[in-house]
């Protein structure tokens, strides 16, 4: 089958490999559709910690069921899919509480023998596996693992309609988390970026204001007094040095800071600004069941038109030019599918 590789640091390269095959409680999935995520280009780039060139790219995925096997009950050849692609090993916190993010030895494709989802097949165990209704095509399916990030990121911020919230960076997470939040009744919203482009994304899912932060020293105070004050919640999606405590400067007093993007490196922190204004800064790291489970609801309900971040649709011959536009920003890219079923 062919397959997608990150060779070696922004070096893709297609390859025919082995078909792989499946254990008794795994499936078989025929990919359709599987998307670069920004975690994928932290790979790309050699930056990511435990995803290491070269390595079978991707964790996002939509396709239809063609083999099960002899174990499986409740998943069926034929049927259309998504997967949650992460699970739990060992006796850990994450195991034992049902919070397989917290697992200390947390599997996701791209690790160990467990290739990645941009290969015409992909395998998973029956239990990671969600079907899809008819009425979400496979590019929407797609989207349902990093909607449940931004659900998850909801969850942890304790979001209530009434809150004002900020959301800093536009990118496919930024906009994401836009969407889960606007689902939890949040009409109050405000989101950052330096890209004119992905803010006009955010203007289709009904952003209430957006703002280009690009060399705008005074941007914090202008988007405060844009939004007629600070912020209830403040999500984090964007991991670039000084945006804590631009977060932190956003907050009201007993506000909550959600970290959502992936850091590389020290941040500092306003430690007198957060504890003399009693604000608070809250680690989110992926999602659980519960919040896959409401990701998928939310794209069903269409409600909200999470497919307008898709930018591009490449065929997997096309991978490498989809990385490039992605970790270059280049031709407007937001979010990047790659097909494998045309």
């Amino acid at each position: 089958m062919k397959a997608v590789f990150v060779q070696d640091a922004e070096k893709i390269e297609i390859k025919d490999i082995d078909r792989p095959t499946i254990n008794s409680d795994e499936v078989l999935i025929k990919v359709a559709t599987a998307g670069i995520c920004g975690s994928d280009i932290h790979t790309y780039k050699g930056l990511h910690p435990f995803r290491k060139p070269p390595v079978v790219i991707g964790h996002e995925v939509a396709g239809e069921v063609v083999e099960i096997g002899d174990a499986v009950k409740n998943v069926k050849v034929g049927d259309r899919v998504t997967v949650e692609p992460q699970k739990g090993t060992g006796v850990s916190e994450g195991v034992m509480t049902g919070n397989v993010n917290y697992s200390d030895e947390r599997l996701a494709p791209g690790m160990g023998d467990w290739l990645g989802t941009m290969a015409e097949y992909f395998v998973s165990p029956e239990d990671l596996v969600i079907s899809l209704p008819d009425s979400v095509s496979y590019d929407q399916g797609v989207l349902v693992e990093p909607l449940a990030v931004g659900v998850h990121a909801a969850f942890k911020g304790d979001v209530k309609p009434s809150d004002r919230v900020a959301i800093i960076g536009a990118g496919p997470i930024g906009l994401l988390t836009l969407a889960a939040v606007k689902a939890k009744g949040v009409t109050e919203t405000v989101i950052t970026d330096v890209l004119d482009y992905s803010l006009d994304v955010a203007k289709e899912l009904d952003v209430t204001e957006t703002v280009n932060i690009m060399d705008n020293p005074n941007w914090i105070e202008e988007t405060k007094e844009r939004m007629g004050g600070s912020f209830d919640k403040v999500f984090i999606t964007a991991g670039v040095p000084g945006i804590i405590n631009q977060a932190l400067n956003l907050l009201k007093k007993g506000g909550r800071v959600v970290t959502v993007a992936m850091f590389h490196g020290q941040q500092e922190v306003d430690i007198e600004q957060l504890q003399q204004n009693e604000k608070e800064i809250v680690g989110c790291m992926t999602y659980n069941r519960p919040d896959t489970e409401e990701a998928l609801e939310i794209i069903k309900e269409a409600k909200i038109p999470v497919e307008k971040i898709i930018s591009h649709v490449l065929h997997y011959e096309e991978a490498a030019r989809g990385f490039e536009i992605v970790n270059k920003k280049q031709d407007n890219s937001v979010k990047v599918l790659v097909r494998f079923d045309s």
